[in-house]
């Protein structure tokens, strides 16, 4: 099979090639996957550059985070899946190799393809789609009477989030670019902030809830809108959180979604009752894998980039 693979870790243009692998070895619990289309997210350059590493690389890896294809083969101990089925999952992340024309998971990662999406645009929901429910459900208590501030709104995870803190009864607020505000407030948000023209930290105060996609000095100038027993939640680590929950009053905690079946098939539930709709912006084929991780990695993305994989 074709897989985007790395022998080495580096810079992504320079060890990010395309080549023929062996199809995975179905274990008695997983799914194998032929797949149609996969997700492309920032978490992948990690991979690819070496931050996540357990060890040295002693034979290709196959990259990739996410997927959704058609089921081509179970492992005897699978239940709930057969050959046919449509579905998608977040990958292990100990394992990897999305990007590839089968793909073995464990069925306890996978779910069942909601029938209002394409491959395309259910490839780009597993990871985003967890990492924003995990934070405003479980590293918060987002819902109704609470207030919660999302940035990035437009990007993978801001978008899915901002979607879904208004699916739980938040008021939301986002920050965003001005051309990008229009289609965040169409995605549910109360109030969006030009992050170009305007200090949230300024106009904002008060806040329930921060859900940080940004980091850097946006993340340090959220400690001031959140009211004093606030939560800062953030996809990007947090430097000396303690000192700042103390001089802030606040919770402040960074965290790494983890995989889980059940909450993407209620994702998948929501996306069909119409209150989810995952944004896809740009899609690639297989071929072109460097070329998409490379356009993730400039940012400033409306939405998700997407690798198609024909059957």
């Amino acid at each position: 099979m074709k897989a985007a693979v790395i022998d080495q870790y580096g810079q992504v243009a320079d060890v990010v090639t395309v080549a023929e692998r062996p199809v995975p070895a179905v274990g008695p619990r997983d799914v194998l996957i032929q797949a149609r289309a996969a997700g492309v997210n920032p978490v992948d350059h990690l991979i690819i550059k070496g931050f996540l590493r357990a060890g040295e690389l002693t034979q290709p890896l196959v990259v990739g985070s996410e997927v959704a294809g058609v089921v081509a083969e179970v492992g005897g101990e699978v239940t709930g899946f057969a050959v046919g089925d449509e579905v998608f999952a977040r990958v292990d992340p100990r394992v990897g190799a999305a990007f590839a024309e089968y793909v073995a998971v464990d069925q306890s990662l996978v779910a069942a393809k909601p029938r209002a999406l394409s491959f395309t645009e259910a490839a780009s929901l597993p990871l985003v789609g967890l990492t924003a429910w995990q934070a405003l459900t479980e590293q918060s208590q987002v819902g109704p009477d609470t207030t919660v501030l999302i940035h990035g709104g437009a990007g993978g995870v801001g978008s899915v989030a901002v979607q879904l803190a208004k699916h739980l009864g938040a008021h939301v607020v986002a920050t965003a670019s001005a051309d990008s505000a229009e289609l965040v407030r169409k995605l549910g948000a109360d109030q969006v902030i030009d992050y170009r023209t305007e200090q949230f930290d300024e106009v904002l105060s008060g806040v329930d809830v921060v859900f940080d996609t940004v980091g850097g000095q946006t993340q340090d100038r959220s400690f001031a809108v959140l009211k004093p027993g606030g939560v800062l939640v953030s996809i990007v680590p947090i430097a000396d959180a303690e000192a700042k929950q103390a001089q802030w009053n606040v919770d402040a905690r960074s965290f790494m979604m983890r995989p889980h079946g059940e909450q993407l098939a209620a994702l998948a539930r929501l996306v069909e009752s119409g209150e989810l709709q995952p944004l896809v912006e740009t899609t690639f084929p297989l071929a072109d894998a460097s070329e998409a991780l490379q356009k993730v990695e400039r940012g400033g993305a409306r939405g998700k980039t997407v690798i198609t994989i024909p059957a």
